[in-house]
């Protein structure tokens, strides 16, 4: 590469680390996505610094904060791509497809893991509009992403895809921005597809959701037809903020946050009152603590210092917070000194519907891996976190996930962001259990309580009921797949609620799981039964009584708990057999016989042996009586018999890797 100067060449020095870089330049430290160049870098730099947004051009009304919403894959990315180019945030052709998605995980994955923020200013009718873009994720596991951007929104992006149509998570969003009266515009995509059937996909809508054919917007955001009539939309139908004063004392709301290494905390916020500028002093409602202003602008979708942010406008914040604990998401901040500062919003706070442990490959990373589940949770607040330790993995943690797919990317996470090596255990789900006696209920604190671990499960004397958790589930498909899914949902313990047709080929049903039939599996398998034509959606809905048990492994006797799990009484056989099988091609062989057992209560309902190594004894026996020979076998195995009453089976580490991993 060329260089128009010297200087740029020598003023450069970098570092790289993962999917980013650091970029060291006049004694300052700037974090660039691994892609960018150093004359790239420069010129960012350069623009950055000589930014000419001015914002308080732009009084309340002509402030637009809106998200996009669709289902996985409807080409959310692909749309904001499009807006940020029309708006000449960015140039057309120089930059990366899909340029939100900045994670790693999210380039190879294809999808969307966390909601990313871009301000861009619109010319409509001869009057510049500040237009706030939040891209939102699609899979259900992300749900949590989607509510807390749309809190900082007055309306939404609606896409559906022209081949696709309407799936699960579509509607999912849809009722997501309905209940929270948000300015709704129907948008369809992908109309340039050779199998796109845009009139069909219009019927769909508008038997779901309402929406008169004639007021949906019909887009290719690959190829930018009709885009731009997106943007004046946005202008027309979605109103700007409300209840917001610039006259009014500082003010806003905290609803996204990541960690920088060498700044701290930066925090997304929503201005609701007042002006904040460089150097004042706020407060945090939560936590109680007071910090200074060191940066702030906008998000273009780099970073862009601006001298001030005012009420209505969305923006970035530095101001020397240093721990995840002092980030909360949905929290207010406002100017230092007030007080009886009303909350602006009150988020529900996620819930988690998966737990797994989480544990060093190496107990001497544990440290290491103890700052990175610190860093990376406040990046994704709704993971929660508590310690728990293992006699066979050692320390570790025990983590709550939304779902399965969440807890894949969290660990693809932790390995490419931080580098740490960790093992996953099987997951499981969170089961309420109803205690017998108040000398129970006093040594537990209450008389129903929820147990995450099957390993802290209370002993089955003390047990009144066990509740498991349920979930709504709702499943849309092209009807020729009806009979196959049907018995998938059967065969998991589904019990369906409703069922209707939304267009002449798709029909969505409605089931009630129990959590734990969908945790794991279910997902691909209901994909492969429809050729990956269905599509998939859950909601919590509460605990109902059920006939659980606790299935413990033995060997030779001995209760192995790390490796006991809670399953349904109809399938705890074929768990346990699965379970034995697995242990007795990972467990070496001992000079005794091991005796693996799946236990419920005091009854063995699987069992597999590993035979013992041995000597072969007779080989000295030339021939003779055959007494010869059974006295010596006999004398072997008594030998063995005394071994195995006082010898440790001891298990390698290994085995509960291969055994506990997903």
């Amino acid at each position: 590469m060329m260089w128009k100067s010297r200087s740029i060449r020598h003023a450069f020095k970098m570092c790289r680390c993962k999917s980013y870089k650091h970029v060291f330049w006049k004694r300052q430290i700037f974090l660039l996505p691994e892609h960018m160049s150093l004359q790239q870098s420069f010129q960012h730099y350069s623009s950055k610094s000589k930014s000419e947004i001015d914002l308080t051009l732009f009084p309340v009304e002509r402030i637009r904060n809106f998200s996009i919403i669709a289902h996985i894959d409807h080409g959310k990315s692909t749309l904001a791509d499009r807006l940020l180019e029309l708006t000449g945030t960015i140039s057309k052709g120089g930059h990366e497809a899909q340029m939100l998605d900045r994670l790693q995980v999210e380039r190879e994955r294809g999808i969307t893991v966390k909601a990313q923020t871009a301000t861009l200013v619109y010319n409509y009718q001869g009057n510049d509009y500040l237009l706030n873009l939040i891209d939102t994720p699609g899979h259900v596991d992300f749900s949590f992403e989607v509510s807390r951007s749309l809190a900082a929104c007055q309306g939404v992006i609606l896409l559906v895809d022209a081949n696709q149509g309407v799936q699960a998570q579509t509607v999912a969003n849809f009722f997501l921005a309905f209940s929270q009266n948000l300015a709704i515009v129907p948008v369809m995509n992908k109309i340039d597809l050779k199998n796109a059937d845009p009139e069909s996909v219009a019927t769909q809508m508008k038997n779901v959701f309402e929406f008169e054919p004639k007021n949906i917007l019909r887009i290719s955001a690959k190829t930018g037809l009709n885009v731009d009539a997106v943007l004046q939309s946005i202008v027309e139908r979605i109103p700007p903020p409300k209840h917001c004063n610039i006259n009014k004392p500082f003010r806003a709301l905290l609803f996204d946050s990541w960690y920088d290494r060498y700044r701290g905390v930066i925090a997304v916020i929503a201005v609701i009152d007042g002006i904040i500028r460089n150097g004042d002093a706020i407060s945090a409602k939560h936590t109680g603590k007071s910090y200074e202003i060191k940066d702030l602008g906008i998000l273009q979708p780099n970073e862009v210092s601006l001298s001030c942010l005012q009420a209505g406008q969305v923006g970035y914040v530095v101001c020397n917070m240093r721990s995840s604990n002092e980030a909360k998401v949905g929290d207010t901040l406002f100017k230092k000194g007030l007080t009886n500062v009303e909350e602006v919003a009150s988020f529900r706070q996620s819930k988690p519907m998966v737990f797994a442990g989480v544990y060093p490959m190496d107990q001497s990373e544990t440290a290491a891996l103890r700052s990175a589940l610190d860093k990376l949770t406040l990046n994704d607040s709704s993971v929660t976190v508590a310690k728990e330790s293992s006699a066979a993995l050692g320390q570790g943690w025990r983590l709550g996930f939304l779902g399965l797919l969440h807890m894949e990317v969290f660990n693809q996470r932790l390995e490419q962001e931080y580098g740490a090596e960790v093992i996953v255990t099987v997951p499981s789900v969170p089961y309420k259990i109803r205690l017998l006696g108040e000398k129970n209920i006093k040594l537990y604190g209450a008389r129903d309580i929820i147990v995450n671990n099957p390993a802290q499960f209370p002993d089955i004397s003390i047990i009144e009921q066990f509740f498991e958790p349920m979930v709504l589930g709702t499943i849309i498909t092209p009807d020729v797949y009806f009979g196959p899914i049907m018995s998938l949902a059967l065969d998991r313990r589904g019990v369906q609620i409703d069922s209707k047709n939304i267009d002449n080929s798709r029909i969505m049903m409605q089931f009630r799981f129990p959590l734990n039939e969908i945790a794991v599996d279910f997902y691909d398998a209901l994909k492969s039964l429809s050729s990956g034509y269905a599509s998939f959606d859950y909601e919590e809905d509460g605990f109902q009584e059920s006939d659980i048990v606790k299935l413990n492994l033995m060997l030779n006797g001995e209760i192995v708990e790390e490796l006991c799990t809670v399953v349904h009484v109809s399938k705890a056989r074929k768990y346990g057999k699965e379970i034995c099988l697995r242990l007795a091609e990972t467990i070496p062989r001992q000079m005794f016989q091991v005796a693996i057992q799946a236990v419920i209560g005091g009854k063995v309902v699987a069992r597999e042996n590993v035979a013992a190594l041995r000597k072969d004894v007779t080989a000295k026996c030339y021939g003779g009586d055959i007494s010869r020979k059974m006295k010596l076998l006999k004398r072997q195995a008594e030998g063995k018999k005394r071994m195995k009453s006082i010898a440790n089976i001891e298990i390698p580490r290994e085995t509960f890797i291969k055994v506990l991993k997903r």
